[in-house]
């Protein structure tokens, strides 16, 4: 299928721009004011202080989410005074509580491993942001990240419909792609999103960021949506359950100290040894039993994938071929993916229609609670979340 990239915002329009105080944002900001547009900046207040600051130097400055999150926000309003850009802080931390903090802690509690990021894009970055947004009666043409991947339309109804919807492409930039943690993002909301990085590489970015003399440049970028020094507290709400790690075989072999430690593929921290290097195969919420088993033994030739967010909601009539991602830093797999029925001895809850993936190699721990990208073209044709 052929696609179009869709054209950045023209000067003169009004465009929001979602910023964190990082390079990417802070440059996209400055792309557009240059370009004519009217720029407001926003930015989104995640921390309220209901986990107790850990007291350590410079413990989160490059983390999402964490207590000087207020740092941000001064160099953000610093770089819009300089730059008379109108500039708004919206508080989303409850929402970021109930959608990211408690699904993160309740999955892994269930033996799965979450995404945070995908699920803070969906209903926190381009959701209750865009909601206090409106709250704010401010009226804009455009919605613009500093994230690295493109907005295309089809030339052609997909799946043999009339359905033309905005969909999310690869950037050019490869290497900074960011496509994986977008994919959940409904086809109504992309109307409106541009990402004027797309065709621009990191290199690239950090360059024009220096000769503006940007302060932005010099920062650090975020490697993750919480320092690992403030997860205990995420789970200290309530006491882990201490249970058995079990072999193949269902032998006890050690203790493991609570199911929500451990994910599929974990080697280091489990304090289990024996005639070769054990890896986490399996987790048994039901049974708080950790299976652990040789690397070897962790691959897998098709997975089941449930939860799916299909583009302008058309769901594939039959089954076809896609380049798939099963985790951010693996690479995509070919693969078949057609419809699953589950038979009478499948009792799972599924959400929805779920769909089977045969791939054509096998692959590496797949993991329960990751999602599932599927990709055609380097165009997301659909995503859903892996279930076994």
């Amino acid at each position: 299928m052929d696609y179009t990239q869709l054209s950045l915002p023209e000067a003169g329009s009004t465009v929001v721009v979602g910023m964190s105080g990082g390079v990417d944002s802070t440059l996209t900001a400055l792309l557009l004011k240059e370009r004519g547009c009217t720029v407001i900046g926003v930015t989104m207040s995640l921390w309220d202080g209901h986990i107790p600051a850990v007291q350590a130097e410079k413990a989160f400055h490059e983390a999402c989410y964490g207590p000087d999150e207020q740092e941000n926000i001064n160099e953000c309003t610093q770089f819009c005074t300089e730059h008379g850009i109108e500039y708004h802080v919206i508080d989303v931390s409850a929402d970021y509580n109930r959608e990211v903090l408690d699904y993160f802690t309740s999955e892994y509690r269930s033996g799965k491993t979450p995404n945070p990021c995908i699920r803070c894009n969906r209903f926190i970055k381009f959701g209750a942001l865009l909601a206090g947004v409106q709250k704010l009666n401010i009226q804009y043409d455009y919605f613009c990240t500093g994230h690295y991947a493109r907005i295309v339309r089809p030339t052609e109804g997909i799946w043999g419909s009339d359905k033309r919807p905005c969909m999310i492409s690869c950037a050019s930039d490869k290497a900074k792609d960011q496509t994986y943690f977008l994919c959940r993002i409904p086809s109504d909301v992309l109307e409106k999103v541009r990402f004027p990085l797309s065709n621009v590489n990191k290199s690239e970015v950090f360059a024009l960021a220096k000769k503006a003399n940007l302060a932005a440049a010099e920062r650090k970028e975020s490697q993750d949506f919480i320092d690992i020094k403030y997860i205990d507290a995420l789970f200290s709400d309530k006491p882990a359950v201490p249970g058995d790690f079990v072999n193949t075989e269902g032998k006890v072999i050690g203790r493991h100290t609570g199911i929500e430690h451990y994910t599929i593929g974990q080697r280091r921290g489990l304090g289990v040894s024996g005639p070769v290097p054990y890896y986490v195969k399996k987790i048994d919420a039901e049974k708080k039993q950790i299976v652990l088993a040789e690397k070897s033994e962790l691959n897998a030739t098709s997975l089941i994938a449930d939860d799916f967010i299909w583009p302008a909601g058309v769901e594939p009539p039959e089954s076809f071929e896609a380049s798939c991602k099963i985790r951010l830093r693996s690479k995509t797999a070919i693969g078949t993916v057609e419809r699953y029925t589950p038979d009478e001895r499948d009792n799972t809850a599924y959400k929805g229609q779920p769909w089977k993936v045969t791939f054509t190699t096998e692959q590496y721990a797949v993991t329960p609670g990751q999602s599932l990208v599927l990709y055609k073209d380097e165009v997301i044709i659909g995503c859903g979340i892996i279930v076994r």
